[in-house]
Parts: structure tokens; sequence; C-alpha cells
């Protein structure tokens, strides 16, 4: 049975109660994120899904950020709360419901890890379905939902598939959303692409593009290292 917390060095995530658990792939999305915003002035954040809080944490253990974290499923919000209160800082705030039936002001940064797989068969229903495939949303209205909910110079980013490289660009291009920066992502330089880090925007911009292993020969790679160094124990 895996363990159910993970551990970093300045929190701890328990996720026994979630759908979604601790990911290699997670924690390599919320370490880029926090790179990009750590430079930057403060900002309030949203983050869509927040699960187990992950992202969440990982963002504020780095940035001056004010984040509101919405969860749909009862059981991730309640558990998000927990991981949250049990960390040593940020200003996060956990928001229980669906964001498209929750008023929401504007923000300057959105993060989110959005379900996967719509245009795939679904497993049945349930938690994991809702987190994983598109049970809970769609990613037609969660583009829409970025255009009207980000501010005009602010910043969203998402983990996403890379197979689904062609959705993104459709919905981009219906939304007028502009690509600012993309990060695919390798399990090692032998495999192929598996993932997609996206920052985006309504300011149209030169885009800063980046391939990151996160295996190389017999560990991590330089880039991941540097990346989850401020969080993973061992590095």
């Amino acid at each position: 049975m895996a363990q159910p917390f993970f551990r970093f060095k300045q929190f701890t995530i328990r996720h026994d109660r979630c759908a979604m658990k601790v990911t290699t792939d997670a924690c390599l999305f919320g370490a880029w994120c926090a790179e990009a915003l750590r430079s930057g002035p403060p900002v309030e954040l949203l983050d869509i899904g927040t699960g187990t809080g992950l992202l969440s944490l990982l963002i504020a253990q780095q940035c001056d950020v004010r984040i509101d974290a919405v969860e749909i499923d009862p059981e991730a919000e309640a558990q998000a709360a927990e991981n949250i209160a049990a960390a040593p800082f940020g200003a996060i705030r956990i928001i229980g419901g669906d964001i498209l039936a929750t008023p929401l002001p504007q923000y300057g940064a959105i993060v989110s890890n959005p379900p996967f797989y719509e245009s795939e068969i679904e497993p049945e229903g349930g938690a994991r379905s809702i987190a994983h495939h598109s049970g809970g949303l769609r990613w037609a209205p969660l583009f829409a939902f970025l255009k009207a909910h980000l501010k005009e110079s602010g910043t969203a980013f998402l983990l996403l598939p890379y197979k689904r490289r062609g959705d993104l660009a459709r919905l981009l291009q219906e939304q007028d959303l502009s690509v600012q920066a993309v990060a695919t992502v390798h399990p090692t330089p032998g495999h192929e692409a598996a993932r997609l880090m996206v920052r985006l925007g309504h300011e149209s911009a030169t885009v800063q593009e980046e391939v990151i292993y996160i295996k190389e020969g017999d560990g991590y790679s330089p880039r991941f290292v540097d990346l989850l160094r401020p969080y993973y124990l061992y590095l």
C-alpha cells in the first residue's frame, strides 16, 4: 500500500482521501510555476482543482502570493484544508465548489492541472474520474474561464498531456490567448514527450521554449534537480 503522505522539506501532503495522489509531474509543474512567479510582484492567484493543495503550497513556499484554491470534491477539499493549515507559510483560502458556478474575481495568475482525457473512453464514475478525466471540468469552458478571469497582464499555467497539443492550439485561438512559455517534459531522453507545461496570457510575447527530462543517466536531470531542490528532501 502506498504511503498516505508525501513529505517535502517544508511541508507534508497527505493524500489518502484524495482521488489524485502526489505525482512527479505535478511536483515539477508546481516548481516550474513558482520559478516564473517568484521574481515578479505580489499577485493574487487562483488554483483550479487544487486536490491536495499541492500546487498552492509549492508556489506559496517561494512566492509572494495570496491564493484562492478551489476544489469541487468535498473529501479533497477537506484534505487540502488540513494540508494547508499544517504548513508554515502562505495566505491560502480553500473554496469548495465548481469554478463555473462560483463568483470569482479576476486574478494576476491562475494555475491548473486540468482533466486529461475528455476525448477518450472514461472509466466508471467517482472522484478519480472527475479528477483525471472530464467528469468535472471540460477544456472548452476552462479556457473560456481563463479568458474571463485572467487580468490583462496576468499569466495562466497549465499542465497538459503532450498528445493533446492540437486541442491546446485550437482553444487558444478560439479564446484569443497566447502561449508565452512552454516546457516539453520527457521521462528520459530516450522516451517520447509525455507532458506540456504551458504559460499563457492575453498578451503576445516571444515564446520561451525548453525541453525538460525528468531523469538522465542514473538520477534526476540537472534541470529537474534545480527546480525541485527547494522541495525534495534528498536533493
